[in-house]
């Protein structure tokens, strides 16, 4: 079983699609590695030798933040934001688009779902 940076890849996906349950490694990212350390995209996590997972695991830890660092870098900027007031940070704080998206109709999946406004009766 190949176990790279705290993840098991998935042994029946080929190496180049597993890599990528890696977070922080898409698929050109794993192209890229394979590349680099002579590993054939075609073969599956669950053919490959020792030395070859040593290999990758090598290059992941030395070159590439990825998993627990890189969730925290990412978290220590949003704060970061937040802390300074800057304008994306006041939309990361009030859980709103901050690209420039528009927000009177869509934005749904950041803003949550719709709340009913009640409607009062007179007597």
């Amino acid at each position: 079983m190949a176990r790279i940076s705290g993840i098991d890849l998935p042994r029946e996906k080929r190496v180049e699609i597993g890599l990528t349950y890696i977070f922080g490694i898409g698929l050109h990212t794993s192209q890229k590695l394979l590349e680099r350390t002579g590993i054939s995209a075609d073969t599956r996590v669950r053919d490959l030798t020792d030395d070859e997972v040593n290999r990758l695991r090598e290059v992941i830890d030395k070159e590439m933040r990825v998993e627990g660092d890189l969730r925290r870098e990412i978290s220590m900027n949003i704060k970061r934001l937040i802390d300074i007031g800057s304008y994306r940070g006041m939309r990361h704080r009030r859980g709103m688009p901050l690209r420039g998206q528009r927000t009177r109709t869509n934005a749904r999946t950041r803003r949550g779902p719709r709340r009913a406004v009640g409607v009062r009766k007179k007597k």
